[in-house]
């Protein structure tokens, strides 16, 4: 189980307080990209709530993926049991489809055609994107291999998953992304891996209503998650001290904020009143009134308003 320092313990102690712990027992879930960040917080909220959580990804210890970072999928997966779920690890890159095909095989045979809970959040373009450089100047291969992971990926999780809900009428994909619209990011690469989640969730949805599943997508505002925490060269437990450099990252959250609005739309039953659109950290708190698990309650949404930034 990775809680290295005391703030970890505390904060998850603090989750696992604030969560509803009996919404989810007994509810199976797949979290596809739950390695680090919003997929890690995801799995291991999903698992506060009583869920069985599959972890997914390329990272497991003694096989890193190509980004070389220590987190694993394991790790996840020791975190859910932890908070009181059941979490199982298991290896799979999701841009090859026989590997995705006998993850859902495992799933159903396991856990007899269950699946009330498939998370999209299959990422992997953090060297990906070349910001400040336009298309025709960028790595074509870089740019194309951050669609098959992002777009692709997510495709071809859903192909295989979302059966399992079919059969049972009943179900939930959760597409995971950066903004609420399909305004431009920044980097024409970086926007089609970012706005294709949103079009997959309204797509897949209105295939899937017939059947009573669900599809929408879901955005963190200011993320502070593993990458951005290195990026600035702070720890968790002094990220304020990154202010100085970005003063927006004052309005950041941790990954917890967009997984507590998760597990909250995976207990609600009118869940499909929110199908086929996007929701964002900020507005799932508000209407759920859950807090961040430091205590704060970030509203991206507000604060780029105030300051004139858009809000993608």
């Amino acid at each position: 189980m990775n809680m290295n320092t005391k703030l970890e313990r505390d904060r998850l102690d603090s989750l696992m307080t604030s969560v509803n712990r009996n919404s989810l027992q007994g509810k199976v879930a797949v979290v596809a990209g739950a390695t680090r960040g919003a997929g890690r917080a995801i799995a291991v909220t999903l698992g506060a709530a009583g869920a069985t959580v599959y972890c997914t990804g390329r990272s497991v210890r003694g096989n890193l993926s190509d980004l070389q970072r220590s987190e694993t999928i394991e790790d996840t997966a020791e975190l859910v049991s932890a908070c009181g779920g059941k979490g199982i690890p298991v290896r799979t890159d999701h841009t090859v489809e026989e590997e995705v095909k006998a993850l859902f095989e495992q799933v159903r045979t396991e856990q007899e055609g269950r699946l009330d809970i498939l998370v999209n959040d299959l990422w992997g373009g953090e060297h990906l994107t070349e910001w400040g450089v336009p298309f025709w100047e960028s790595s074509l291969a870089k740019g194309l291999l951050m669609q098959e992971r992002a777009v692709k990926g997510h495709m071809i999780t859903s192909y295989y998953g979302a059966p399992l809900m079919v059969a049972r009428q009943s179900g939930l994909i959760i597409e995971v992304t950066d903004g609420i619209s399909y305004n431009y990011r920044g980097n024409l690469y970086y926007s089609l891996a970012k706005i294709s989640p949103i079009h997959l969730a309204a797509a897949m949805n209105e295939e899937l209503r017939p059947y009573h599943v669900t599809a929408l997508a879901v955005t963190p505002g200011f993320l502070r998650s593993e990458q951005m925490l290195e990026h600035f060269g702070v720890e968790e437990e002094n990220w304020q001290d990154a202010i100085a450099q970005e003063p927006h990252y004052a309005e950041s959250e941790t990954p917890y904020f967009l997984a507590q609005g998760i597990a909250a739309l995976a207990a609600d039953p009118q869940a499909a009143a929110k199908a086929g659109r996007v929701w964002s950290s900020w507005s799932l708190s508000d209407e759920y009134g859950y807090r961040d698990i430091d205590g704060r309650k970030p509203h991206w949404g507000n604060y780029a308003q105030a300051q004139g930034l858009p809000v993608n």
